[in-house]
Order: structure tokens, then sequence, then C-alpha cells
């Protein structure tokens, strides 16, 4: 595996793949970038470079999409269900509920909640536009305080902030 660190607002990210696709992408743990694994090489070009550039442009405000080759492992449904996150459009949220409808079982959003909790490919793959029935913020790998900063960089992006306070483009809070 290959891997390489970006240093963003909220900490350093670390980025794994190989030559081929980017398979995930690490939160700092306590304000520190995750450690690679033993036989890890350092690489700052190929997919790992590419979105290390990209994550840069997202947080600078520039990038609004991502265009990476993804390998994100995981079962058949959780990789429908991070299909479905890449729909969400930059700067809209949906719930958990809409997400369950999506995904073709309206009753099914503990278990998209879990698939949405093992992305492992955060911020490309937006697991963070994903919401509370009531419009409140909910459980995120990297903590709700980098949940909060993800959607308040797409709001201020997209013009949308009123008050402090994030205000979300488009439906789905049901």
């Amino acid at each position: 595996m290959q891997y390489c660190y970006v240093e963003t607002p909220i900490g350093p990210l670390l980025i794994v793949g190989d030559s081929e696709a980017v398979r995930r992408i690490e939160f700092p743990e306590s304000g520190r970038a995750r450690l690679p694994e033993a036989g890890w090489t350092d690489a700052a070009s190929g997919p790992v470079g590419e979105a290390a550039r990209q994550l840069r442009e997202y947080f600078s405000g520039t990038r609004t999409a991502f265009d990476l080759p993804l390998a994100p492992e995981g079962t058949d449904f959780q990789r429908a269900v991070w299909r479905l996150l890449q729909d969400i459009p930059y700067g809209e949220t949906i719930s958990y509920g809409e997400l369950a409808r999506r995904a073709g079982n309206a009753k099914a959003s503990r278990a998209v909640g879990a698939a949405n909790g093992a992305n492992p490919i955060p911020i490309v793959i937006p697991c963070h536009r994903v919401i509370g029935s009531n419009g409140k913020l909910t459980g995120f790998g990297g903590g709700l305080p980098t949940k909060e900063a993800l959607l308040s960089l797409e709001a201020r992006q997209l013009g949308f902030f009123v008050s402090g306070r994030p205000v979300h483009a488009g439906h789905g809070h049901a």
C-alpha cells in the first residue's frame, strides 16, 4: 500500500491506496495523524497524491466534486450505500431515512447508518452529508465537530451561512 498525508483545517488526513485507487482516508486521532502500517510506502504520486491535491482544493473552496479512482472495501450493501452517498450534492444534506429510501428500503435507516459509519473514504465519499431526521448532526467517525466543520465549509462556499450556523440546501430532512 501507498500513503501520504494532507494537512487540512480538520487536522492531518492519512490517505491510503495503491497504484490503481484510493482505498482509505483516515481522520486524525486526538489531533494527531494516524500512523501508516508497516510495509506501506510514502507516495506523493498516483491516486494517493491526486487525492491529496483534490482534498487541498476542497478545503480551499475551489473543488466541489472529486474525480478519483476509488476502491473502498466492504459488503455489497455497504458499497451500494457508498455509491448513493456520492450522489448527494455538495452543500446539501439528507437524512438516514432518505438514504434508506434511496437504497430501496425505507425501513433500513439503521442499516444504512451502519454502512455510512463504515465508509472507509470519508469526505470524498461524503458520509458527512447525512444527518438525523430532525436535522441534527448524528454520529460521525471523525467526530461531530469535524462533521460540523465539513458541512459549514460547504455551506460557506455556497453562501448558505446565516447567523453563524450553516443552512443546508435541498430537501431530505424527513
